[in-house]
C-alpha cells in the first residue's frame, strides 16, 4: 500500500541530521501536543508531553517551553540527556517540573515510550477528591485497575521525588496527581494519549454526576469485576481494541484535517 500524504510530509521535511526513527517519533509527539490542544486538555504552557528518543542513549523529547501546543512541530521539540541537559539547539528552554516528572518514568522504564501530563478542570476536579476516581460508570472502569495515586509534594523540582513517582506508579497505565492533575503512560504515543483519553471521560462523567446532585445508582461489585475482565481482555494484543493501535492512525487524520503542519 502506498504511503498517505502525512508520510510523504513528514519523510520530505526530516533533516539531514536526524534519524528516521528520531523523526517518526518527533511527528507524532508533534500530532499529540496538538491533539491535546484540540481536545481542549492543554493549560497554555504548564504541561507537557514527551517520548522516548529510539536508540541506546537516555535522551527523549519534550516540549520547548514558550511554544504552544496548537502550533507544536516535529523539529521544534527538545532532545534532553538523563541529566536534562538540552542536546537540541534551540531558542527555548524546558519546563524543570517536566523533566523531573518524565525521566522518572523513561529511566526507570525503557519500554514505556511515552508520558503525558495535564492539568484539565475534570482531571483536576477529580484529582482534589479523597476517593479519586470513581467506579460509577463504564468510561471509569476502563481505566479503574490501571490506575494509581501519587500524592501532592508541591512544584515538581525535586529530583527525589522520582523515586516516589515511579513506585506509586508501578504497572499502571493512569496515574492520578492528587491535587493537581493526571499522567498516563505507554508503549505507543498512541497507547498513551488514548489513555488519557479515557481518564479524561472518566472524570468529565463522574464530575457531570455529582453536579447533578442525583441519586447514584451504585454497579455491583460483581459487575465491576466483569468488567474490568473484560476491558483488559479487549485491550489485549489479542483483542478488538488493542489501546491505541486503531485510535492512533485516525485521529492523525482528524489532524491532518483540522490543523495540518505538525511535521514541518
Amino acid at each position: 500500500m502506498a504511503p498517505d500524504a502525512s508520510a510523504l510530509a513528514s519523510d520530505a521535511n526530516r533533516p539531514d541530521h536526524i534519524s528516521p526513527e528520531e523523526w517518526d517519533v518527533r511527528v507524532n509527539l508533534a500530532a499529540a501536543y496538538r491533539l491535546v490542544d484540540l481536545f481542549g486538555w492543554s493549560d497554555l504552557l504548564g504541561t507537557h508531553l514527551s517520548a522516548r528518543v529510539p536508540g541506546p542513549d537516555e535522551h527523549f523529547l519534550i516540549n520547548p517551553f514558550g511554544v504552544l501546543f496548537e502550533e507544536m512541530t516535529a523539529s521544534a521539540l527538545i532532545k534532553v540527556d538523563e541529566h536534562g541537559t538540552c542536546l537540541t539547539d534551540s531558542d527555548y528552554s524546558i519546563n524543570p517540573a517536566a523533566f523531573v516528572i518524565h525521566s522518572a518514568v523513561h529511566l526507570a522504564a525503557p519500554e514505556l515510550t511515552c508520558v503525558m501530563h495535564t492539568h484539565t478542570r475534570d482531571g483536576v476536579g477529580v484529582a482534589c477528591q479523597e476517593d479519586g476516581i470513581l467506579p460509577i460508570s463504564q468510561q471509569a472502569l476502563s481505566i479503574y485497575a490501571h490506575t494509581a495515586y501519587h500524592d501532592y509534594e508541591g512544584l515538581a523540582f525535586n529530583l527525589e521525588e522520582r523515586e516516589r513517582l515511579v513506585n506509586d506508579l508501578g504497572d499502571n497505565r493512569v496515574m492520578v496527581l492528587r491535587n493537581h492533575g493526571l499522567l498516563t503512560v505507554g508503549r505507543s504515543i498512541g497507547e498513551a494519549f488514548m489513555w488519557m483519553y479515557r481518564a479524561e471521560r472518566a472524570c468529565r462523567y463522574q464530575l457531570s454526576f455529582q453536579q447533578a446532585g442525583a441519586k447514584l445508582t451504585p454497579i455491583p461489585q460483581d459487575v465491576i469485576d466483569r468488567t474490568v475482565e473484560q476491558g483488559k481482555i479487549a485491550n489485549s494484543p489479542n483483542g478488538h481494541r488493542p489501546i491505541g493501535q486503531k485510535e492512533w492512525p485516525a485521529l492523525l487524520r482528524k489532524l491532518d484535517r483540522a490543523n495540518p503542519g505538525y511535521d514541518a
